[in-house]
């Protein structure tokens, strides 16, 4: 990728915001940790894996500041506590922030409050770095799914822009598309903030990968052509029996490539995977402002008065899925015991 979706530097957290490509590049440059959760909240930055590496510098961000130790584990819980209010779906977002209390809780009576900052900084920035590389292991194990002249579709934004970099469903793509094989992208456009119509196709261009931009309601119609091969999607949180929480519209998806015996698989590291949760009936579903689906930008598509429901994300039943794809290997049906003994590496 050309651009860096965030990263930390000198006190300061910058954040691609997302909300305005491809029109403009354009970052966010974060001071406090309010700034980071705000931009979480308002979709600067989104996906689940970039949300938690947000959270976990933004709280980072928040101890950087500190100027003594005075009340030091309540004013550290506050700033946690906000990130985990911003966005309730996302797996990873609270993986991070448990990460961070770890440190914290290890460190806070061990060490002075320049030493803590440090290792507090430290572990978001490895959390990043630990994200990317991640992201590569899932491409390298997917990608043999990927044949030749294939037509591959994908839902919402599971690329660079929804990690720290490289990206999950579109890691997979770019690591098939680096063996030099060709083949085709289609792009759902992600009604109401079209992640899929700015955001994945504007990387696949980038990539030189041929994509293809569709509405979401077309995605049906392909696949009784016989003009989808493969569905590979991103996931926010994936419960202990394999039931995935993703973009409003993968649930459709998936019943869709059931019927059409088109496989389907959900591509996201091992920590999006909630082992404490026994199934997505336990998944806390997003609800957003219905104003997100009446307007588009300030301009009003409905008539005044009428009432609107948008829920972010649906929950995929493990049934539809034909595998998981993470860093440790691809999963497949049925996914609770292999969950439980961690897969593999190899």
């Amino acid at each position: 990728m050309i651009v860096k979706p965030i990263w930390w530097e000198e006190g300061q957290v910058f954040i691609l915001d997302q909300r305005l490509l491809p029109e403009k590049i354009v970052y966010l440059k974060c001071t406090t940790p309010f700034q980071v959760a705000a931009a979480i909240r308002n979709m600067a930055i989104r996906g689940a894996p970039a949300i938690g590496i947000a959270a976990a510098m933004g709280i980072a961000l928040g101890v950087f500041y500190f100027k003594s130790n005075r009340k030091i584990k309540k004013r550290f819980l506050t700033i946690c506590e906000m990130m985990a209010k911003t966005r309730p779906t996302a797996r990873n977002l609270f993986w991070a922030i448990e990460r961070m209390k770890s440190v914290f809780n290890k460190y806070h009576k061990r060490l002075d409050l320049t030493a803590l900052k440090k290792k507090l900084v430290e572990e978001a920035q490895t959390i990043l770095e630990e994200d990317i590389s991640t992201n590569k292991k899932i491409g390298k194990y997917g990608k043999s799914l990927i044949k030749p002249y294939m037509k591959v579709l994908t839902h919402c934004n599971a690329g660079a822009l929804a990690t720290g970099g490289y990206g999950t469903a579109l890691g997979v793509i770019r690591a098939a598309w680096e063996t030099g094989i060709k083949f085709e992208v289609f792009a759902d456009e992600t009604r109401p903030y079209l992640q899929g119509a700015r955001l994945t196709a504007w990387e696949l261009k980038e990539e030189g990968i041929p994509v293809t931009v569709i509405t979401d309601n077309t995605a049906g119609y392909l696949m009784k052509q016989g003009r989808i091969d493969l569905i590979i999607v991103g996931a926010d949180r994936i419960a202990a029996n394999g039931d995935t929480a993703n973009k409003i519209g993968t649930y459709t998806l998936a019943v869709l490539a059931k019927q059409h015996h088109i496989p389907f698989y959900v591509a996201a590291p091992f920590s999006t995977i909630d082992l404490g949760i026994p199934d997505g009936s336990y998944i806390p579903i997003e609800e957003r402002k219905e104003k997100e689906v009446t307007y588009i930008g300030k301009k009003c598509i409905c008539p005044k008065g009428v009432n609107a429901i948008y829920y972010a994300f649906d929950v995929t039943p493990w049934e539809y899925i034909t595998g998981i794809i993470t860093e440790k290997g691809i999963f497949t049906p049925p996914y609770a015991e292999k969950f439980k003994m961690g897969g593999h590496d190899g």
